[in-house]
């Protein structure tokens, strides 16, 4: 946990700590900071804001895209008829994001960036901690300080956007505490919220895990149904080696004699479909780190350890994604005193 920064305007933050806001992993598809050559005009959203979200693996543009997609969404081509009738219009309020429950945050820099398509002044942010960090039920998070009408605008848009990822961070998190202190890294799926993709494997990074492949284009994953269509395991393989050789190939098995046939065709990594701990050891002293292995089904955090004993590289768990319930986090505006 940081100690509390001093309020700052949008833009006139220092931008957190390399290393702070969670790392990307093996086969993340996301890039970040300088090496970008980010234009943070690109964006409608402040260029400080903007080179945030851009350290952190984040597209500014796709980022205020998403932003913009909620609000138009909750005001529906209106307005927030319960502020504009009860708040005066140039009422100011501080209010603070908290936490409701212990767990691991992630989205607070999306969530300024729905405040800032809403605001309609320039506002003012108090930032208690990091993307990343493990928080306590009654902890502040976040401050902002802008036109009271703006903030209740943005209020469950930022929050829907921010409890969503947070939990992913935090379910993730169980799974990284469980694998610690073993090789193996807990890695996402593409089971994840349309058009919330990219922010909830953000969220995994954020809670210790690592990204699988961000779409169908990045990576390739032979299946069952591509086994089916093209004939066998090693076939199905070949054929996407020969179409696209320099893109990373992963195979799924379900049985230990497809291995073989696989290793010869020269797979990067190979999918464990269903396979039991037991099983699981076997492959791994088949292949004998000719290739990467990753487990999928079966599995839970009962047993996390077990499978991580194995040498096994990843454990697949789609559930980070499709299935983490959300961290309660609630605005808590401040009394304002004479």
């Amino acid at each position: 946990m940081t100690d509390d920064l001093p309020l700052l305007q949008i833009g006139k933050g220092p931008a957190a700590p390399a290393g702070q806001d969670g790392g990307c992993g093996d086969g993340c598809g996301c890039s970040g900071g300088d090496e970008t050559g980010l234009d943070p005009l690109e964006c409608g959203l402040d260029p400080g804001l903007a080179m945030l979200l851009a350290a952190q693996g984040l597209d500014p543009v796709q980022v205020e895209d998403i932003a913009h997609l909620a609000i138009e969404e909750d005001l529906d081509n209106g307005v927030d008829v319960t502020s504009v009738a009860t708040i005066p219009e140039e009422a100011v309020a501080t209010g603070d994001f908290t936490a409701r429950e212990a767990g691991t945050v992630a989205g607070l820099r999306v969530a300024e960036a729905v405040l800032s398509v809403v605001c309609t002044d320039e506002f003012e942010v108090e930032r208690h901690v990091l993307d990343g960090d493990r928080v306590e039920p009654g902890q502040k998070l976040l401050t902002v300080r802008t036109r009271t009408r703006d903030l209740l605008t943005a209020e469950r848009s930022a929050l829907n956007l921010l409890c969503r990822l947070s939990g992913v961070a935090t379910a993730t998190r169980a799974w990284a505490d469980a694998l610690e202190g073993t090789k193996t890294r807990v890695r996402d799926t593409r089971k994840t919220t349309p058009g919330l993709r990219v922010l909830e494997k953000f969220a995994v990074r954020c809670g210790g895990g690592v990204n699988h492949r961000m779409s169908l284009s990045d990576a390739a994953l032979v299946k069952d149904n591509h086994v089916v269509a093209a004939g066998g395991v090693a076939e199905a393989f070949r054929r996407v080696r020969e179409e696209f050789p320099d893109v990373p190939v992963e195979v799924e098995v379900d049985r230990l004699d497809q291995i073989p046939p696989v290793l010869d065709e020269g797979a990067d990594l190979i999918l464990l479909d269903n396979f039991t701990p037991e099983l699981t050891a076997e492959a791994v002293r088949l292949v004998g780190g000719r290739a990467r292995l990753e487990s999928s089904g079966r599995l839970t955090l009962v047993n996390a350890a077990e499978y991580a004993a194995t040498g096994v590289d990843y454990l697949s768990v789609g559930g980070l994604t499709h299935s983490s319930p959300i961290l309660d986090i609630g605005l808590d505006l401040r009394e304002e005193h004479a």
